[in-house]
């Protein structure tokens, strides 16, 4: 891709990036990968307790220091495609939104497909919400969903079965670049596209729905989007979910649901995690805290 159409700050990191990261061959290397990259890494352990529900889903919690009366909280969805990636990938990001905003966040470790389709990691993400709910520290009224691509669908998907269901209500859906289409994976290949292309587009829905209905379990697919809770929708113009996310703001809207997008010009997918320290990742990461504070403020 022509390098003067990448956002300046990620010329350099978009040189090297590839343009296609998981593949169903490489999916079992990227696993080991990611796990022997936790191993080395425990000082990005130090701010978080790590519990294990009695259903088996695994929860990274951040606490802000000296809150004992019932405050807002984040039930944080990690990335990846539904196949891979971990919460531990985003410490750094929830221990951020904990500190700066004076929150809990509950970063979910849900199952991953192939081996655990549609519905089970919705349902480890519902059951994540439902205890972050439940917790003596947490206002119930007051808890927001977000994540980021795979994670940010699951987001979706999780303020619709929540709004189903009736048990929690959600009050604000953070969506950072949200994999919400797997529609997505038809349309011509594009060169601007990094980390993220069709070809792993296609292989991670595939592998998240089985055989499932997509028109269940995708959240673009789903025809009633009234009542859910006021959303912020995230993503860079280099990204293969750029159209789909608009669209899908579109409809919310449509709907009657608030939602604010944000779009990051010459941004590809991921490009905050690649590359955290740059000052358009900051900038990203700073939109997100304040949205979600003014969110907060506004409740009741």
């Amino acid at each position: 891709m022509p390098n003067s159409d990448v956002h300046p700050d990620l010329r350099r990191i978009a040189r090297i990036a590839p343009r296609q990261i998981v593949s169903p061959r490489s999916l079992s290397t990227i696993r080991v990968l990611t796990k022997l990259r936790e191993r080395r890494n425990p000082a990005a352990s130090r701010h978080a307790e790590v519990i294990t529900l009695g259903s088996g889903v695994g929860i990274r919690l951040f606490r802000p220091p000296g809150v004992t009366d019932p405050a807002p909280a984040l039930l944080w969805i990690h990335g990846g495609g539904y196949v891979m990636g971990s919460p531990q990938q985003d410490d750094r990001v929830c221990h951020g939104f904990s500190t700066r905003l004076g929150i809990t966040v509950a970063a979910v470790k849900y199952r991953l497909a192939p081996e655990h389709p549609y519905p089970t990691p919705l349902e480890d993400c519902y059951a994540a919400l439902t205890w972050l709910a439940g917790l003596p520290a947490v206002d119930r009224t007051r808890v927001a969903i977000g994540g980021a691509s795979a994670g940010g669908g699951l987001a979706a998907a999780l303020a619709l079965l929540a709004r189903d269901r009736g048990e929690v209500a959600p009050f604000f859906q953070l969506l950072a670049y949200p994999m919400l289409d797997d529609r997505s994976s038809l349309t011509a290949e594009n060169p601007a596209y990094r980390l993220w292309n069709t070809r792993s587009n296609q292989f991670g829905w595939s592998a998240y729905l089985g055989d499932t209905d997509p028109r269940v379990a995708v959240p673009a697919r789903r025809d009633d989007l009234a009542g859910l809770a006021p959303a912020w929708i995230g993503v860079g113009t280099h990204d293969l979910f750029h159209d789909e996310d608009l669209v899908y703001a579109e409809r919310l809207r449509a709907a009657g649901v608030p939602c604010v997008v944000e779009t990051i010009p010459g941004a590809f997918h991921g490009f905050d995690l690649v590359a955290p320290k740059v000052q358009v990742s900051q900038r990203f990461f700073d939109s997100q805290c304040d949205v979600l504070r003014e969110a907060l403020a506004a409740a009741p």
